[in-house]
């Protein structure tokens, strides 16, 4: 079947390039991308983030903070849930000036016993979204920039948190993970599912930007029923901002 995900075209310009948010100051390069909104709300008080901007009210008005790591300036900002989404917002920090990105979420336990909190390195993804295609070649797998990896596991093993590098399932339809899919993506490796991991790694390796993504095992789709076990309230979300900026600012910044 001749789908048109597999039309990737490396070499034309596209019509529309990315937009800049309207900052009130530069964007710095590097930029965690969080998935707690409850994190993000406490920047100001517990890091005294201050607000420098926003993006558009048709991507979701999220808005952006600055924090300073050791002194080092990072962009915090919500990217949105799901690829295309998550991918707008991206985009857009690129277009201002982020060079150096971490991302920083939960994602569904693929693998049995993966316990809540568990921290995840993805190391490849499966391309079970459509994102991706329009910014790598047509593959299965696409793989993570090792030294981005490397960087966050020396973060990881340096504050002697307990880790797992691996495959990540990277799925937009998050209602439609069969059981039977389910096992075959264990079968081939993959521990953890979510919704924007490979479409990251795609743009970041077309736009020649850092990146890498650090996963909290959440939900458990391991077994014979889902098992949500409270993971949007799990202990490990702040902690896992903390280890995003950490490696953030480790990150070597490529040259735009």
């Amino acid at each position: 079947m001749d789908l048109p995900l597999t039309e990737f075209d490396p070499m034309s310009p596209a019509l529309i390039d990315p937009m800049p948010p309207v900052l009130t100051e530069p964007m710095p390069p590097r930029v965690v991308l969080c998935f707690f909104p409850e994190v993000l709300t406490e920047l100001p008080e517990v890091r005294g983030g201050r607000r420098i901007g926003s993006f558009s009210r048709e991507l979701g008005a999220q808005e952006i903070y600055l924090v300073r790591h050791r002194d080092v300036p990072v962009a915090v900002f919500h990217p949105g849930v799901g690829a295309p989404l998550a991918v707008l917002h991206l985009e857009r920090a690129i277009a201002t000036g982020g060079r150096a990105f971490v991302a920083c979420g939960g994602a569904g336990a693929v693998a049995p016993d993966l316990a809540l909190g568990h921290v995840v390195v993805p190391d490849a993804a499966v391309r079970d979204e459509g994102t991706s295609f329009h910014y790598a070649p047509a593959s299965r797998e696409i793989q993570s920039n090792p030294v981005a990896v490397a960087t966050a596991v020396a973060v990881l093993g340096e504050r002697s948190i307990p880790y797992t590098v691996g495959t990540t399932w990277t799925t937009d339809a998050p209602h439609r993970e069969t059981a039977d899919r389910i096992r075959t993506r264990r079968a081939e490796g993959c521990i953890t599912v979510e919704m924007e991991t490979a479409a990251f790694t795609a743009v970041a390796a077309f736009r020649q930007v850092q990146f890498v993504q650090l996963l909290y095992a959440g939900d458990d789709v391991s077994g014979k029923a889902w098992n949500n076990r409270g993971w949007t309230t799990a202990q490990a979300r702040p902690q896992l901002l903390e280890l995003a900026l950490e490696t953030a600012v480790r990150l070597p910044v490529t040259p735009p």
